[in-house]
């Protein structure tokens, strides 16, 4: 999640998969495409000294250019004592842009819906007494079967669940781990964890039988800017940020987590401007990196692109914008 910047009227239309979830756009009848991103618009609040709040409905941003409104989403969170605030309430969307996840407005439960059809709301003891919303976060897997809730209570008490979303299933991480996504096949739990001796170690925990895959990373790859898990359950891709005064470019790299061994780079051709802030394994395995470019007041210009370091290959895959009244925003597979 990214926030730019700090509404087109809706048409009127039939609702999408239930009351929750309706076209913004022509051609309604047809099965939604993949969603690529989505956006909270932001609004004046006159009342608060003119803050900059997020208002309206969360929408999805469709591939073939349609937009979706989500109307049973929060777009506020609550605290621990049940009070709602104006922090923008969270949001996920799978990284095959099938499926999303958020908060329900009129209770602040956890729904998983698939877009174009049903809605999953899961139990509300995956939101445990005297925890908000507002220390929640969460995850989809890549085709959305799976939803991570990591909970920011401090000191960690609270284990990473992962729920699957068919049966209900939930497995747990030990609550001193940072939870750090998804691997590319959704079958495992990439996670760091700071030790005392001030190394970090990686562990890809599998979500069914078998032992967790575990490294010390040599100190370039613990100071990394981003992680992903390949679908492997082993290879780590790792990204680190341009350097201006050396004029390093952004660059990705793979470390195994089984032998330590440490890929050559590829560098990311970025624009002036341009950052690079989530990266992942999509469902067919390729590694990708999402930028974000836009001054304050402008739209945000958002590309996806593949980066293959074994092969020095690097493509842009897609390109769009987001509005220049977005309060915030997430894109697929973030």
């Amino acid at each position: 999640m990214r926030h730019p910047s700090a509404t087109a009227a809706l048409l009127a239309a039939a609702v999408l998969g239930g009351a929750g979830l309706a076209p913004a756009a022509a051609h309604a009848g047809t099965r939604p495409a993949p969603v690529r991103a989505a956006w909270l618009a932001s609004c004046v609040d006159h009342k608060h000294d003119d803050n900059i709040e997020p208002c309206g409905h969360w929408r999805l941003l469709l591939r073939d250019g349609r937009r979706l409104t989500v109307r049973d989403a929060a777009i506020g969170r609550i605290d621990a004592a049940g009070y709602e605030n104006r922090d923008q309430s969270t949001f996920a969307v799978s990284a095959d842009g099938r499926v999303i996840a958020y908060e329900r407005a009129r209770d602040h439960r956890l729904v998983v819906r698939r877009v174009g059809g049903p809605a999953t709301v899961l139990p509300a003891r995956l939101r445990p007494k005297g925890v908000g919303t507002d220390d929640l976060q969460i995850k989809l897997s890549p085709t959305g079967d799976k939803l991570l809730i990591d909970y920011e209570d401090e000191p960690a008490r609270l284990p990473t669940k992962v729920v699957t979303v068919a049966t209900g299933a939930v497995a747990e991480l030990p609550a001193r781990d940072d939870a750090l996504g998804f691997s590319g096949d959704g079958g495992a739990v990439l996670a760091s964890r700071y030790r005392a001796d001030h190394t970090m170690a990686l562990r890809a925990y599998p979500l069914g039988d078998g032992s967790p895959a575990a490294g010390t990373p040599p100190q370039a790859v613990a100071n990394a800017m981003l992680y992903a898990l390949a679908p492997d359950g082993r290879t780590v891709a790792w990204l680190v940020a341009a350097d201006e005064i050396t004029k390093r470019p952004a660059r990705v790299r793979l470390y195994d987590l089984d032998t330590g061994d440490v890929s050559p780079a590829v560098d990311l051709p970025l624009a002036r401007g341009e950052s690079p802030y989530t990266l992942h394994y999509a469902p067919d395995g390729t590694l990708r990196v999402i930028t974000q470019r836009g001054d304050e007041g402008k739209p945000t210009v958002i590309r996806v692109l593949t980066a293959d370091p074994r092969a020095g290959d690097v493509r842009q895959l897609d390109r769009y914008t987001i509005g220049k009244n977005a309060y915030a925003y997430f894109a697929a597979g973030e």
